[in-house]
């Protein structure tokens, strides 16, 4: 919702502004308000107004706007378009557990409070102290209205809705429709499940005669299995998540880009914030739920960060991996010079972040805390240690010490010397250097750790065998 905000008002010249919609105080989560700030200035979306920005149309948190709200409520009760409603919680259960039982077409409210005063609705069953305030819904009540992205679409019946809860606090219905007045929000953009509310809003825009806004109700995203997308169900419905697995901001916004807008063709799926906002349409936007599908970002992700600078990357693959607890205690200014030096070898290879410390772990440890995988000693043919005395002349007299002139000497001496295929002949380097049968570019990583700590490793290994 953000990203089609922010790409709507930078089309048209608009402000994109946060409002925090926290009148369900029930439903409040601890810290859930600065998830939200960091998520959209982590993603590039940074609101232009806010409560953490401020402007001109505050306060933006609805909780400090209760005395905002409290004159469009008495005023639909004075035009009667408004009231008091005085039934308990259990009385209500009751009504809708009867309304299933007795499968009733037309279900909601009953209405028992509505024309009565507190003392008559006092005298009978399942009253309540603290009144709420219910919209009085005419029959005719419009069904129908105008969406951007969808053309004509039609909604249920409303019913009586509760707009004023009895702690004092609005209803979302009642809040938003006041704030977007005042805010002078043009465009409601909001996910799909609210079209069946849309009629609600609509007759209270009338009563209270406010402008209508421009409605776009944009398709729910699913997972794989095509069931909604939950918080619960999926951790990647939290946006922080992207930032904790090592993915980029730019990726994930043009992922998000191209759930709810279809590129024109294969070619454009890359593409930035600023061409999207340039190509931006409403009635391009694609109506029907777009499937979560993480391959689609690992593929963009790995193609963002194949265009990053080398320095770039270094940068935020440290930057990642302090967040994330990735590196050694103590990792120091020299750990991040040989990061620097191998963020080329490794570009290629990497999807997320995440993936780059765990590649370069053993750049990361101490020669003699080098620990060689089971699988990887077990894999060395019963020629290692002639092969491995050989690789240890080699790297003992080789000036200079580069990964060129490294690959073309132990070529030399092991394959063509030695008659040795390269996979095997290169081996045992790999697994001492390393520790690993797989691992970055063996005479590149060579170079890094340099010439002592590679003899080190080399002949610990020799020793082993």
């Amino acid at each position: 919702m953000a990203l089609f905000d922010l790409a709507w008002a930078r089309k048209t010249g608009g402000s994109f502004i946060l409002r925090i919609e926290d009148t369900d105080r029930a439903r409040l989560v601890e810290g859930s308000e600065q998830n939200i700030f960091d998520s959209l200035d982590w993603l590039g979306l940074s609101p232009d107004e806010g409560p953490n920005k401020g402007g001109g149309h505050g306060p933006y948190r609805q909780s400090e706007r209760l005395e905002t709200y409290r004159p469009f409520v008495d005023k639909l009760l004075a035009d009667g378009h408004a009231y008091h409603c005085w039934c308990s919680a259990d009385r209500l259960k009751e009504v809708r557990e009867e309304q299933a039982r007795t499968k009733q077409a037309n279900t909601g409210y009953d209405r028992l409070c509505h024309g009565r005063t507190r003392e008559e609705r006092a005298e009978l069953p399942g009253f309540a102290e603290h009144p709420v305030v219910r919209m009085l819904v005419p029959d005719d009540a419009p069904t129908h209205f105008t969406d951007i992205i969808r053309g004509t679409v039609n909604a249920p019946h409303p019913d009586d809705q509760v707009i004023l809860k009895a702690d004092g606090f609005p209803t979302y219905h009642l809040a938003v429709v006041v704030d977007d007045h005042l805010m002078g929000i043009t465009t409601v953009v909001r996910g799909e499940e609210w079209i069946s509310s849309t009629p609600k809003h609509l007759l209270l825009h009338e009563w209270l005669g406010f402008d209508l806004p421009q409605f776009a109700h944009m398709p729910l995203l699913r997972n794989t299995d095509k069931s909604k997308i939950s918080k619960r169900k999926n951790p990647a419905a939290r946006l922080l998540w992207f930032k904790e697995q090592g993915y980029l901001p730019e990726a994930v916004r043009n992922f998000l880009q191209l759930l709810g807008y279809p590129p024109a063709s294969d070619d454009a799926e890359v593409s930035t914030f600023d061409e999207f906002v340039a190509d931006f349409s409403w009635d391009k936007v694609n109506t029907v739920g777009p499937v979560f599908d993480l391959k689609k970002l690992d593929w963009l992700n790995g193609h963002y960060i194949r265009n990053l600078t080398a320095d770039d990357l270094a940068d935020r693959i440290v930057a990642h991996a302090i967040d994330a607890g990735q590196l050694p205690a103590d990792f120091n200014p020299s750990h991040v010079a040989m990061l620097r030096a191998a963020v080329p070898i490794i570009q290629e290879r990497l999807t997320l972040l995440a993936d780059a410390v765990p590649q370069l772990q053993f750049l990361f440890t101490h020669d003699e805390d080098l620990v060689v995988a089971a699988d990887a000693f077990a894999s060395l043919r019963e020629d290692a240690a002639a092969v491995l005395d050989a690789t240890i002349d080699v790297v003992s007299g080789l000036d200079p010490f580069e990964h060129d002139s490294l690959q073309a000497a132990l070529r030399t001496s092991l394959v063509e010397g030695m008659g040795i295929k390269p996979k095997f002949a290169f081996a045992p380097a790999r697994i001492a250097v390393t520790g690993s049968r797989v691992s970055p570019p063996l005479f590149e990583s060579m170079e890094i750790l340099g010439r002592d700590s590679s003899l080190r490793r080399l002949k610990a290994l020799r020793a082993a065998l």
